[in-house]
């Protein structure tokens, strides 16, 4: 059998290269084409800045490409549209924030009206209200995007998506083209494992810092915990001491030993989770031991004060409300259910955060696995509902890297594809109710800000 005649390969070749150059040279989307949420979603993805053709007399494109550059400049996931006055506000964050798939900042400034959302593993609620607070005055679409832009840049968490790589250079055909064709697939291979290790060596870096944070915290609840063995002076020999109460004991130094022994294994702020239920069982078992010299009743296992699970076990449940959030029964210990009950604020731990001290359940998403050893899986959720820690924890991805549901980020970082694995929460609201109000509320569109 005589092999096919090779002259029609140079036709093959030159077809294959011209329908590779068609899609180099095709024209970009006309800017006047019909702009759903789809499109402006697609246009974010491409870059930070997107302004709708019935919105070009708000921002010019110079205006545009200045603040775009801006933001990739510093590397953050802050996206900003700017839409006409009359375009569709029914949960139109959420629907951006579903169809871009990226984890960021999203400002929106619609017709002369402004308002923004975050995911909150880039940047919390109070943040953003505050944010967009600063610049309600601002008439001057330039100006303020670029107002809240300067100082959103300051604090937001993340890096920029790698989508935003470069543009097309004005639409003309880069030098190198038909080899850049030839070559895509080993670019994009290339490319899609410089961004894995990216992200990976991110998260790296981001956990090594929250562990260092726990760090601290943790070290001074063992070093409390020690000091309560000292303090109860008991001896396995002394006058009365049973086989219960020595075993009691045990217990107690036994935990003692594993958390110090846990803390300096740990890698990962995860791994705190094995520390703090060290905690809580020892304490429970010096309660117990107290209450055998004592000759009272052995009490009943209880979760540890909600305040300061350094307070030891709870003695009842008492009401209590947290800033802006919902009434809910909560675990105290007998001195904090004293001061409630007195009209009195109690004993809350509090823990240094970049905005000064803190109590715990509003310091951030580090807190996550300190907490959960304390009070296990079933309690905490209902105990944290309404505060910043509680909020992270119901995202659908808080736990997802960690398959606990206390694990540290909620697996996605700003910048990072999520595609609609959100908190829906953190873009809901009505638009122009504050930089999202009250997340849990709802309301409708335009239920209340301008």
């Amino acid at each position: 059998m005589r092999a096919a005649p090779v002259r029609g390969l140079p036709g093959l070749l030159a077809a294959l290269m011209l329908a590779a150059l068609a899609t180099v040279w095709l024209p970009a989307p006309r800017a006047d084409a019909a702009t759903d949420v789809s499109t402006v979603a697609a246009a974010l993805r491409e870059g930070p800045v997107y302004v709708d053709p019935a919105a070009s007399g708000q921002l010019s494109a110079a205006e545009a490409d200045a603040l775009a550059a801006k933001i990739e400049k510093a590397d953050k996931p802050v996206f900003v549209a700017v839409l006409p006055a009359d375009y569709p506000t029914q949960d139109l964050f959420r629907n951006l924030r579903t169809a871009t798939g990226v984890t960021g900042l999203y400002a929106i400034r619609l017709g002369d009206r402004f308002d923004a959302r975050a995911d909150s593993a880039v940047m919390s609620r109070s943040a953003v209200q505050n944010l967009v607070a600063g610049v309600q005055g601002v008439s001057d679409a330039n100006t303020q995007l670029n107002e809240f832009t300067d100082r959103a840049l300051t604090s937001v968490h993340g890096s920029a998506p790698a989508s935003w790589g470069g543009g097309t250079d004005g639409g003309r055909v880069p030098t190198g083209a038909l080899i850049a064709v030839g070559a895509i697939a080993v670019v994009g291979g290339a490319g899609a494992y410089a961004v894995v290790r990216r992200n990976r060596r991110r998260e790296e870096e981001e956990r090594r810092a929250a562990l260092e944070r726990l760090r601290m915290v943790v070290d001074e609840d063992i070093t409390a915990f020690g000091e309560e063995l000292d303090r109860l002076d008991f001896h396995p020999a002394e006058a009365g001491a049973d086989d219960a109460m020595r075993a009691d004991y045990e217990r107690a130094l036994d935990a003692y030993e594993q958390a110090k022994s846990y803390m300096a294994e740990a890698r990962r702020p995860e791994d705190v989770r094995a520390v703090t239920q060290s905690l809580e069982g020892g304490r429970f078992s010096l309660a117990v031991l107290a209450a055998r010299r004592e000759g009272r009743p052995v009490p009943e296992r209880r979760a540890p004060c909600f305040f300061d699970p350094r307070h030891g076990p709870s003695v009842a449940d008492a009401a209590w409300t947290p800033a802006g959030g919902a009434p809910r029964e909560v675990p105290v210990c007998k001195a904090d259910w004293m001061r409630l009950a007195g009209g009195e604020e109690p004993a809350v731990r509090e823990v240094e955060t970049e905005y000064g001290r803190r109590p715990y359940w509003d310091a951030g998403p580090a807190y996550g696995p300190w907490a959960g050893g304390y009070f296990g899986g079933g309690l905490l959720p209902g105990l944290l509902v309404g505060t910043v820690l509680g909020s992270m924890m119901a995202s659908p991805g808080y736990g997802a890297a960690y398959g606990t549901g206390y694990g540290y980020s909620g697996g996605y970082d700003g910048g990072d594809v999520s595609g609609a694995d959100f908190d829906p929460g953190d873009f809901g609201g009505g638009f122009g109710d504050g930089g999202g109000g009250d997340f849990g509320g709802g309301g409708g569109d335009f239920g209340g800000g301008f």
